[in-house]
């Protein structure tokens, strides 16, 4: 197996390492759609994440790779035998990098079912596809501008569903397909139509850098690592380490992360008044901002966890005239969201030391902070399908 080039090695882009990160902790947050010229790390980065994920528990022999311990999510083979009350054994792995073909079907994506065999012997034979493989993993797919609307959108239900379910003539098969996905294009090639961007969680539009410092080291490190590869992933994996170390503990945190109603009232404003459609971005805002104040060790939400969800969230969801270029700065959605903190004010807190203790318990495990009826959650609502 080939030596891939450390994440922690990829020189700036730090919007597009923060996405594709925040997206690690929460997959449910629904993927990342990276824009950008040829030769900006988009595929390097992808790769390098999954290289970066720890290793998962899985079902032994199950291609799925279902989770042990989330049976309600099983597949249909899994489910199968554990009411034949067979052993389901278990065993570790890598995270799976898994891309998806521009050429891919329909049959290719979800799979497909031997109805023959069906009928003649009466036994339910499923042949996995992309989404198989690339359950509790990071599917990738380039230049997904140019994929069939059609693929895109399978693509995306399933994102948001968490299940892949094939149907044909009267037999149906399921099993999950709860996967990071990371989508590139670059925009001179085309773009997506609006009811599948927006569909995408979060965009990041990026540039090459222009920092002549930055450049020489972009320069130093892609020869380094062609000199040799293994000696340069050593050389960074202290780094490698402490960053997969972080997003296995932000992962545990995620679930404790607290949030007010008056975090929702600022969110919903600040999109209301932005113009944005629906409430998907609502709902993405919401997600990314806990994800990150998890990245950070902390179970309440500050105002920068919001805009920085903010900033990823509405590139792809701004409404712009033709030929216009929609920038999102960040002083303008600070003053926004100041405006909404204003309308709706946080609830006062019953002392000071509340704070405190709820910044240490991402260092306290199985400490609970005091819940306060009606005033905070720790879950968010449903996802949008």
């Amino acid at each position: 197996m080939s030596t891939v080039f450390p994440f922690t090695a990829i020189v700036g882009q730090e919007r597009m390492k923060r996405a594709l990160i925040l997206n690690a902790i929460h997959p449910q947050i629904g993927g990342v759609l990276i824009r950008g010229e040829r030769g900006t790390a988009k595929s390097t980065a992808a790769r390098a994440l999954a290289a970066l994920l720890p290793e998962i528990e899985v079902v032994a022999d199950c291609p799925f790779g279902c989770d042990p311990e989330q049976p309600a999510a099983w597949c249909t083979q899994c489910q199968e035998q554990h009411k034949a009350n067979e052993e389901l054994n278990r065993t570790r792995r890598r995270t799976r990098f898994v891309n998806l073909p521009v050429s891919a079907t329909e049959d290719r994506v979800v799979g497909t079912l031997d109805i023959e065999q069906a009928i003649q012997k009466g036994e339910r034979r499923f042949e996995p596809g992309v989404l198989a493989a690339a359950n509790r993993g990071v599917l990738y797919v380039d230049e997904v501008n140019l994929l069939d609307d059609h693929v895109v959108d399978l693509l995306l239900d399933a994102a948001a569903m968490g299940t892949n379910v094939v149907e044909r003539e009267g037999i149906s098969f399921s099993h999950p397909a709860r996967f990071i996905l990371i989508g590139t294009m670059n925009p001179e090639e085309g773009d997506l139509r609006p009811q599948l961007l927006d569909r995408f969680a979060l965009c990041v539009d990026i540039q090459g850098i222009r920092n002549p410092t930055a450049r020489v080291d972009i320069i130093e490190h892609n020869l380094a690592y062609e000199a040799d590869p293994e000696g340069f992933h050593e050389e960074w994996m202290p780094k490698e380490m402490a960053l997969s170390e972080r997003i296995t503990r932000a992962r545990r945190l995620l679930p404790r992360v607290e949030y007010t109603h008056s975090d929702l009232a600022a969110i919903a404003a600040m999109m209301s008044e932005l113009g944005v459609d629906g409430h998907r971005a609502d709902l993405v805002v919401l997600k990314t901002s806990r994800a990150h104040a998890a990245f950070e060790g902390r179970v309440r939400l500050n105002d920068r966890d919001i805009l920085l969800a903010a900033e990823l969230a509405l590139p792809h969801r701004l409404k712009r005239h033709p030929l216009q270029e929609m920038e999102i700065e960040t002083g303008d959605l600070a003053e926004r969201l100041a405006e909404a903190r204003t309308r709706h004010p946080a609830e006062a807190e019953t002392d000071g030391e509340e704070n405190d203790e709820s910044e240490a318990i991402a260092d306290t495990p199985g400490k609970k902070k005091p819940s306060r009826e009606n005033r905070t959650m720790s879950q968010p609502p449903n996802h949008l399908t």
